[in-house]
């Protein structure tokens, strides 16, 4: 079958059990069916054949049906699993709304293809430090063993609201969010 085919195929599948809320991929083992020539860049862009997707509505309909097993990517039917490349998360984290303030604040992160996701003990943010340039990699969780890349802007907005906090004898700036803090950074 060809990378045409598999994808027409799998939409057509993802289509057919659409229904309200996200489908229940985790739960599904069916036997694999190769790679499929679809990437997600770091910018969020979907990528199918080396041609962006264009479509909202499809990239929408495909990131409903990601799983992540180990350190590898797959779009998940009930009936196939096929890979695809992530190049670093499957969202991208592009806007940040508040409500509150201090450690009653809630912080309600939208990606890039419109799932809302509220950090606290469900939906923990981290930051990842490169070791060479010790620039900072904020994530914020999704759901089951997924992602969303803190968007850069997204992370000045959090940097702006961050507050020091004293953690096993180092002063961290951080982030509240459901009662939970979330350090973003060390203080020098």
């Amino acid at each position: 079958m060809s990378d045409s085919e598999k994808a027409a195929d799998l939409l057509g599948q993802i289509t057919k059990s659409e229904k309200k809320g996200l489908p229940p991929v985790h739960l599904w083992n069916p036997p694999f069916c190769g790679d499929l020539d679809m990437r997600i860049a770091r910018d969020g862009s979907w990528y199918y054949m080396g041609t962006p997707i264009g479509r909202p509505a499809m990239v929408r309909l495909f990131s409903t049906v990601i799983r992540r097993d180990g350190d590898k990517y797959f779009l998940v039917t009930p009936v196939e699993r096929v890979g695809i490349q992530v190049d670093d998360a499957p969202f991208v984290a592009v806007r940040l709304e508040m409500e509150g303030s201090g450690d009653v604040q809630i912080l309600r992160f939208i990606t890039n293809v419109d799932d809302e996701i509220e950090a606290g003990s469900e939906h923990p943010m981290r930051v990842e430090l490169d070791p060479d340039s010790q620039e900072p990699t904020p994530y914020v969780h999704v759901r089951a063993n997924l992602d969303a890349l803190i968007h850069r802007n997204v992370f000045y907005q959090l940097v702006e609201l961050a507050v020091p906090r004293e953690i096993e004898g180092a002063t961290w700036l951080g982030v509240w969010s459901h009662g939970q803090f979330f350090p973003i950074g060390r203080t020098e």
